[in-house]
């Protein structure tokens, strides 16, 4: 509508989609109504269960007296591995992940048994009262000595492009070394949750905070011995998931359905953080050793990285997160001779999962490193080395696993952001404010990003969707995808509202469920909106060429000719409000409902060779951040950053911004105070937030500016935008390497510092006296 209140007269003017509208739930949140899983009212008898844990990293169980926890207050009952009906298992790809311990535990904080009692602390303080004889065996809790001992989850992984050892052979310069990154909790403000209430002939709805019901729907099928059928699994929204909810929601919705089908009652199983950040899986740490050639200009010839993860006990999504990491090792860099190889350590740690970036930042990082080093070695700004080894546009442009790179635009986006920051003005500054401060030093580093948009198993890589318009001219959408804030809701309502051409306030998106849309893929590798809001589009596509056939055959003029904009349809001239076309549809009996599908095209990928083309399109991206280190304590603080991301033609500009800023963040927690630390019995030691890091928001910058590189996805996705999820958690590199830049100043920026991730003050202070012990 205009001012006036009119319809428009040009409906070309009208759009939905690249608007700044705010997250469907906002208001929700901030009056504090917004369903989660534990606000669920409860039914009738609900009960509510605690897992029994393991005290031992690598034990086999000799025997279980779980007599005080029977007779502990309010329990109803305690269940071991015996009393599931069906399989224990709930591994996503390989079948080594058992629901409860049978005989053998292998990290501490493994479920045992779970306790059911009339109160969630009842159940926890019952869960600790059991006593276990244990016999232990040998643990392995490292990466380095998975490594040493050939201890792996699965087998290992290589991909070779040209000759590398022929290009070594040639090649003027060599930098050699090895790098350690450690892992990162997911730290999900809403915690690991799930509430089974059984139903009539064996069914079971388990409502579930999970970004994967389907996966759900199937664990708990197995595990109660039932199909598919039998078992719903819902999810209105998450209080963040960032990968931790993609599979290991599994075993708490396994768990409360075993338990509720056993009893004939709800049961609630809610996990304490404590407990939640001993049983659950993190992003995986890696261990780098690396060499690579190059000539004396920078530019790199040959490259060789082996790289070996603490994937944890099972194979979980190990295999995936290694191969991604593999497949970003080159980053936005042209890698002509290159063998890049990957492991997956079997440790006696909790399982590691899928963390926001699925391995793309622990492979990319490695190559950053190694540019930072080859820039400090030839005196040279690492910016002119990074640019020097850029992807080409019409050549130099095809990565290792063989796929071209059709849509470069790293050259133009850092040629933007270099001119925006003021970089060479701010790094001649810094250069003179280091010559002059002994102790504080600032440093500063621009570093690109590339990141390739698709789940890597290629059938993983469709969606579906439900559209159904209702008499009153109001739509409800349900799609496969689940809202865990990051706003995939509110960019599937837009793309629906855009393609019926009604407003926004008369959409509204429903709770994810399995019963509603089947088979769906996990809402992951930041394909969320790419594969729903395709699948939405198609199904409010078919509404919408129905409507337009009918208001033709009343009103004339051609179907294709009739126009849907501004609540309104234009058809021979004449405008109709959505809403009388609905309602006259509806009479005429015109179906107002349809589904939708939607499979990315173009996708490849042999596991055997690592070679196809496992990504629909890339996105890019490039920060710069200025920060200053404190040399005597290894405190340090970020100054300012600059963010530029391509977004594509954005869906929301205003929710994609949020989620480069919110990715910056957690990025930069993990490459700088998130540790993670086991002690030598193999006890995880942070895991409460007294110990355990994230950023606050003390940690922000003052001076933070994002903004989004205008551009246009040559690929056809949803109104050609990019993702948003995964790839910006790259761009806080530059803070780990301008920490690194400051820490080279001690030495005239003639030593390597030999820093690993996080950046703690502890390591900055190592990396420091080492530099100045090379520089003495």
């Amino acid at each position: 509508m205009n001012d006036a209140g009119t319809p428009i007269l040009d409906a070309s003017q009208w759009t939905e989609v690249g608007r700044a509208r705010p997250h469907e739930s906002a208001v929700l949140h901030v009056l504090g109504q917004a369903t989660y899983t534990d606000d669920i009212p409860e039914t009738a008898g609900t009960l509510h269960a605690a897992l029994g844990l393991s005290s031992r990293a690598h034990a086999r169980i000799l025997g279980i007296d779980l007599e005080p926890v029977r007779a502990s207050r309010g329990v109803v009952a305690v269940l071991t591995a015996r009393d599931i009906p069906g399989t224990n298992d709930c591994g996503p790809i390989i079948h080594d992940d058992p629901i409860l311990a049978d005989g053998l535990v292998q990290y501490v904080g493994q479920p045992m048994f779970i306790v059911v009692a009339d109160s969630h602390d009842n159940a926890r303080r019952a869960a600790k009262l059991a006593k276990v004889e244990y016999e232990d065996l040998p643990a392995i809790l490292t990466p380095q000595a998975a490594r040493a001992a050939q201890s792996y989850v699965l087998p290992p992984m290589r991909l070779a492009r040209g000759d590398a050892e022929s290009a070594f052979a040639q090649s003027p310069y060599r930098v050699k070394g090895e790098l350690y990154v450690g892992g990162q909790e997911q730290f999900y403000l809403e915690g690991q949750i799930a509430y089974a209430i059984p139903g009539e002939d064996r069914g079971m709805h388990v409502y579930c905070s999970t970004q994967h019901p389907s996966e759900m729907q199937h664990v708990v099928a197995h595990a109660l011995g039932l199909h598919s059928h039998h078992v719903v699994v819902e999810c209105r929204r998450m209080g963040g998931g960032f990968g931790g909810k993609e599979s290991q929601s599994a075993l708490w919705a396994s768990s409360a359905a075993i338990a509720a089908a056993r009893l004939r009652r709800p049961v609630k199983l809610r996990a304490d953080r404590d407990d939640d950040m001993l049983v659950t899986g993190k992003r995986h740490c890696f261990h780098y050793e690396y060499e690579v050639g190059y000539d004396g200009e920078g530019r790199i010839v040959a490259a060789k990285v082996d790289m070996v993860t603490r994937a944890g006990f099972s194979a979980d999504l190990s295999g995936p997160v290694a191969t991604r990491a593999v497949c970003h090792f080159d980053n936005t860099y042209y890698l002509s001779d290159v063998e890049i190889r990957a492991a997956c350590g079997k440790t006696n740690t909790q399982s590691n999962t899928a963390f926001r970036g699925f391995g793309g930042p622990q492979g990319a990082i490695a190559i950053e490193y190694v540019i930072d080093e080859i820039a400090r070695n030839l005196g040279r700004d690492p910016l002119d080395i990074r640019r020097l080894n850029f992807y080409g546009k019409a050549d130099r442009n095809v990565t290792p696993y063989g796929q071209a790179v059709v849509d470069n635009v790293i050259h133009e986006l850092v040629a933007e952001l270099e001119q925006t920051s003021d970089y060479r003005a701010r790094r001649t500054a810094i250069n003179e404010f280091n010559r002059c401060s002994p102790v504080l030093k600032k440093g500063l580093a621009l570093t690109p990003v590339k990141f390739g948009i698709a789940f890597n198993v290629t059938h993983l890589n469709q969606a579906g969707a439900l559209v159904h318009v209702y008499v009153d001219g109001s739509i409800l959408v349900n799609h496969g995808g689940t809202e865990m804030g990051q706003g995939i809701n509110t960019k599937v309502m837009q793309v629906v509202a855009h393609e019926l051409g009604v407003d926004l306030e008369r959409v509204r998106a429903t709770a994810t469920n399995t019963s509603k849309v089947a088979n769906t893929s996990a809402t992951a590798a930041s394909t969320g909106a790419d594969l729903n809001g395709k699948a939405a589009q198609d199904a409010a596509r078919k509404i919408r060429e129905r409507l337009a056939a009918f208001v033709a055959s009343q009103f004339g003029g051609e179907p294709s000719e009739v126009r849907f904009a501004d609540d309104t349809v234009f058809v021979a001239g004449q405008a109709l409000r959505f809403g009388e076309v609905v309602a006259k549809a509806y009479l005429a009996r015109v179906q107002l409902w349809s589904d939708g599908f939607y499979a990315t095209p173009g996708l490849h990928w042999d596991p055997k060779t690592m070679n196809g083309n496992p990504f629909s399109y890339y996105a890019y991206g490039a920060a710069v951040s200025e920060v200053v280190v404190d040399t005597l304590t290894g405190e340090w603080k970020l100054l300012r950053a600059d963010a530029l991301y391509d977004a594509g033609n954005s869906l929301n500009p205003a929710i994609d911004i949020g989620q480069v800023e919110g990715a910056f963040i957690q990025g930069m927690g993990w490459l700088t105070t998130e540790e993670l630390w086991w002690n030598p019995a193999g006890k995880l030691m942070t895991h409460a937030p007294s110990t355990y890091k994230i950023p606050g928001i003390s940690d922000c910058p003052e001076d933070f500016r994002v903004r989004l590189f205008k551009n246009r996805n040559v690929a056809d996705s949803i109104h050609r935008s990019k993702a948003v999820g995964e790839p910006p958690l790259l761009l806080p590199f530059s803070v780990f390497f301008a920490i690194r830049d400051a820490i080279s100043s001690v030495g005239g920026h003639r030593v390597n510092p030999p820093l690993n991730a996080p950046a703690t003050c502890e390591e900055i202070l190592k990396a420091v006296a080492y530099v100045e012990s090379a520089s003495a």
